[in-house]
């Protein structure tokens, strides 16, 4: 399990547009890393619309901010393209980063148990440390809690 303080397990995923993105190219920056189960659901497509809504006070305080699932570059390119979602989405269907980060985990839905992507956030340091973790964040207020925290 991820500690405040540690250093944030890096990565380099393929983005929306096919273009290589290393956690820590972002050095110097605060990083917001936001992980969610799919493009096009309901709440994902909530999560992604306040973060698109709250993305100026982002780049005011000179943060990053980037969304992780497991969904393919394509389907990252029609979900921004269709939202308009000005932040870097990056695709990880090899579990990458979304194990390094502890967020595939088992989940109950209806009776069933599977696993799944939790959502959840990460604050990163401008030095590449964790400042902040939030699990099991609700869709439409996590880009505003991680905003004040900012």
């Amino acid at each position: 399990m991820l500690q405040v303080g540690q250093k944030a397990p890096d990565f380099t995923l393929i983005n929306k547009d096919g273009e290589a993105i290393t956690l820590s190219s972002f050095i110097g920056k605060k990083v917001v890393v936001y992980f969610y189960s799919k493009d096009n659901t309901p709440g994902c497509t909530r999560q992604a619309c306040a973060f698109a809504g709250a993305y100026n006070g982002f780049l005011e305080k000179n943060a990053v901010v980037i969304g992780i699932s497991r969904d393919s570059v394509a389907s990252h390119q029609k979900f921004a393209e269709k939202y308009n979602l000005p932040f870097i989405l990056l695709s990880d269907p090899e579990l990458v980063a979304i194990n390094a980060y502890g967020v595939w985990q088992e989940k109950k839905r209806c009776g069933k148990v599977s696993m799944g992507v939790v959502r959840s956030s990460f604050i990163i340091d401008e030095n590449g440390n964790i400042e902040k973790i939030m699990y099991d964040v609700k869709p439409d207020t996590n880009p505003q809690e991680i905003l004040e925290a900012l």
